[in-house]
C-alpha cells in the first residue's frame, strides 16, 4: 500500500501541514525540520499526489522558464539551477525559448500564465515600456535584469568590467576595443557602464566596434573590425562571441595574447577549453537559477514586500591564456597593416 502524508507525518514527528510545507515550499520550513521530513518521505518511498495537492491549493505544480536562446550555455546552466531548485521543492519547469526576439517573450508569459504558478524570465530583450505591461497576476520574476520594483537577481556585470579593465591596464594596454551585444540587452548596457566609468579611472580608450548578435557569427564579423582599431585588446560582449573573434583572428594569423589579447563575458565551460584558453568574466549562473526560484516561492508563498526581492551576485574575472602584456609598437604596427 502506497505510503500517504500521513504517514510521513508520523515517522517525522510533525502535522500533516508541515509536510505538506516541506515538500512544496522548502524554504519556509526549519532545515532540520525539513531534513526529517525528506528523510521520512524518502524511506517510506512517499510521492505527492499532483492532482489531489492542484484540487486543494489551486497551483499546478508548475514554474515556467523563458530564455533568450537555449544554445548559449549561460542560459542552459541557469536552467540546471533553475531545475534543481524546482525538483527540490517538487516542481516541474516548462521551458520556453525567445530566440531573441522581444516581441515572443509577451506571448509566450501569457501562454505559460495558465500553466504554471510563476515565471522566471531571464534576460529580458523587451524595452522598459514593454516590461511595464506585463500583468502580475502570476508571479513573476527577472533574472539578469533589473527593472522598477519587479523581484529580480542579477549579476553585477558593471564590476565585472572593471575588472576586466583593470587587468589589461596593468598589462599595459591603453586603447581596448569592446564588442557590445544587443543594443536591447540590459547586461549590455551594465557592461558598458562598467567600461566607461572604468576607463576614466584607468587612463584608458574604450573603443565601441557596435552592436553584434550575441553569437559566434557576432564575434567573427567584430574581429576585423577590432584589428583594424589599432586596439591592442579586445573584450566581448559575452564568452560565443569571443569564441567567434579567437576563430576568425586564428584564420587571419593574428597572434593571441602576443597581438592582440581577448576577454570574454559569462565563464560557460567551452571558454576553458579553447586554445588558447579565454580569460573572462565568470557569473554564477547555476546559483543565480537556484536564487530566482527561492525568491519565486517566496512570493507564491504571499510574501507582502516585493520590493525587497532583489539579490545581486557577484562576478568575477577568470585569468586564463587569451590576455598578455601589451605588444610592442613595432609589432603591433605591422599587423595592423597587413
Amino acid at each position: 500500500m502506497a505510503a500517504t502524508i500521513r504517514d510521513v507525518a508520523h515517522a517525522a514527528g510533525v502535522s500533516q501541514s508541515t509536510v505538506s510545507r516541506a515538500l512544496s515550499m522548502p524554504d519556509l520550513v526549519n532545515p532540520a525540520t525539513r531534513a526529517r521530513v525528506m528523510s521520512a518521505a524518502r524511506k517510506l518511498g512517499y510521492q505527492p499526489n499532483r492532482a489531489a495537492r492542484g484540487l486543494i491549493t489551486g497551483r499546478t505544480g508548475n514554474l515556467g522558464l523563458i530564455v533568450p536562446d537555449l544554445a548559449n550555455p549561460f542560459f542552459s546552466t541557469i536552467l540546471k539551477g533553475v531545475q534543481a531548485a524546482a525538483r527540490a521543492a517538487d516542481y516541474s519547469v516548462f521551458v520556453a525559448d525567445t530566440d531573441e526576439e522581444a516581441s515572443a517573450e509577451v506571448e509566450l508569459l501569457r501562454a505559460l500564465a495558465k500553466q504554471v504558478d510563476g515565471i522566471v524570465l531571464c534576460s529580458p530583450r523587451s524595452a522598459d515600456a514593454g516590461l511595464a505591461e506585463i500583468g502580475t497576476d502570476t508571479p513573476l520574476v527577472l533574472i539578469n535584469r533589473h527593472f522598477d520594483n519587479r523581484p529580480s537577481v542579477t549579476f553585477d556585470s558593471a564590476d565585472g568590467m572593471r575588472q576586466a579593465v583593470e587587468h589589461l591596464a596593468a598589462l599595459g594596454h591603453r586603447r581596448i576595443a569592446y564588442v557590445a551585444g544587443p543594443r536591447t540587452s540590459w547586461s549590455n548596457g551594465e557592461r558598458e557602464r562598467g567600461l566607461r566609468q572604468t576607463a576614466e579611472a584607468t587612463r584608458s580608450d574604450i573603443v565601441h566596434l557596435g552592436y553584434f548578435p550575441p553569437f559566434f557569427d557576432g564575434g567573427v564579423a567584430a574581429a576585423d573590425l577590432a584589428v583594424a582599431s589599432g586596439a591592442t585588446a579586445v573584450i566581448a560582449y559575452n564568452d560565443v562571441v569571443a569564441l567567434g573573434l579567437l576563430s576568425r583572428l586564428g584564420a587571419r594569423g593574428v597572434s593571441v595574447p602576443g597581438q592582440l589579447s581577448v576577454v570574454g563575458s559569462d565563464d560557460i565551460g567551452m571558454s576553458a577549453m579553447t586554445h588558447p584558453a579565454l580569460t573572462t568574466v565568470s557569473a554564477p549562473t547555476h546559483e543565480a537559477g537556484r536564487a530566482t526560484v527561492a525568491l519565486l516561492l517566496q512570493l507564491l508563498a504571499g510574501v507582502a514586500d516585493t520590493t525587497a526581492l532583489h539579490r545581486e551576485l557577484p562576478t568575477q574575472l577568470i585569468v586564463r591564456a587569451t590576455t598578455g602584456v601589451v605588444p610592442a609598437p613595432d609589432h603591433r604596427a605591422a599587423e595592423v597593416t597587413r
